[in-house]
């Protein structure tokens, strides 16, 4: 019995991990009171860095250097438009997913197809790796699984553990109170940007060079969204994010599973569970309008006049 599942717990974290990437990105971003909605745009244009960088003999260490850095840039158009410019986050964030997917499909025309000719290999950690169910699943994991892990105590740690993490909180609650403090609340706005939009492009390297190993037009297939779902879902907290990614890539990987023990079922039907599961979880936590006022950031989507 436990056998059969190893094969599923590893799927549901091999999933999981690219979703608990961008969602602790946009964790940050919104903890600083900016709603950024295009994390898809961003985590394309990060998987096609990454994959350009391989394909023409970069490395891999190029690769992940590539994607946060083409990530980072493009959320940093998105913060001066929304932070400098005082244009609608929502309507901004829309655009950006827009614009990173047809962009990434344009450039990546002469890409496709074509086989990584680097990627992230398992590293298996002697001994723990041959426990039973975790042992193959969450001890045999690639680089980017481990920095992952890494990553979600490490943010966790910076919100709740550090004055900068505090201060970042502050302004997310109220960006006149923390400038009435002596807080730059633009600058920390634009370096949370940076670094939601570094994480977006590396969770689409793990998709491009780590997972799929090779370039297709919509590489993502829409999990941007998701990870968008997954901040509210763990009411923006980043030990709940790993949580919930589990929870999620463990419906996607129940897909994978059952087409695998060929069970007769619709293979639309499968593709479509994450996202049901989405809009199911979406729509029970927004029937809780308390919850979510409680536990969001105060000044969310509100855009801040330095000037006034």
């Amino acid at each position: 019995m436990i056998e059969s599942l190893n094969p599923l717990l590893a799927s549901a974290i091999a999933a999981a991990i690219p979703l608990i990437l961008a969602a602790l990105g946009e964790l940050v971003v919104e903890r600083s009171g900016v709603l950024n909605l295009g994390l898809e745009g961003m985590m394309l244009i990060g998987a096609l860095a990454s994959f350009v960088a391989v394909a023409h003999g970069g490395g891999l260490a190029a690769s992940v250097i590539a994607a946060m850095a083409a990530g980072a840039m493009i959320a940093l158009v998105f913060g001066f438009v929304t932070l400098t410019l005082q244009a609608n986050q929502v309507a901004a964030g829309l655009s950006l997913t827009i614009l990173g997917t047809g962009i990434s499909a344009f450039l990546g025309r002469q890409y496709v197809g074509f086989r990584a000719p680097a990627s992230f290999a398992d590293l298996p950690i002697p001994g723990l790796s041959e426990l039973p169910l975790l042992g193959p699943s969450l001890f045999s994991m690639n680089l980017l699984g481990y920095a992952t892990i890494a990553l979600l105590g490490g943010v966790a740690w910076f919100l709740y553990r550090t004055r900068a993490g505090l201060a970042l909180r502050c302004i997310g609650e109220s960006p006149v109170v923390a400038r009435s403090l002596g807080l730059p609340v633009i600058p920390v706005r634009y370096a949370a940007v940076a670094f939601g939009g570094a994480m977006a492009g590396l969770a689409g390297c793990y998709y491009a060079v780590a997972q799929f190993k090779m370039w297709q037009e919509g590489l993502t297939s829409g999990n941007g969204w998701i990870a968008l779902a997954l901040v509210v879902f763990a009411t923006w907290r980043p030990l709940r994010v790993g949580i919930g990614a589990l929870l999620f890539g463990g419906v996607s990987a129940l897909g994978l599973y059952l087409q695998a023990i060929n069970v007769q079922v619709s293979v639309f039907a499968l593709s479509s569970l994450p996202y049901l599961a989405t809009i199911i979880v979406l729509a029970f936590i927004s029937s809780n309008q308390n919850a979510i006022r409680r536990n969001a950031p105060a000044s969310l989507g509100k855009a801040f006049h330095a000037d006034g």
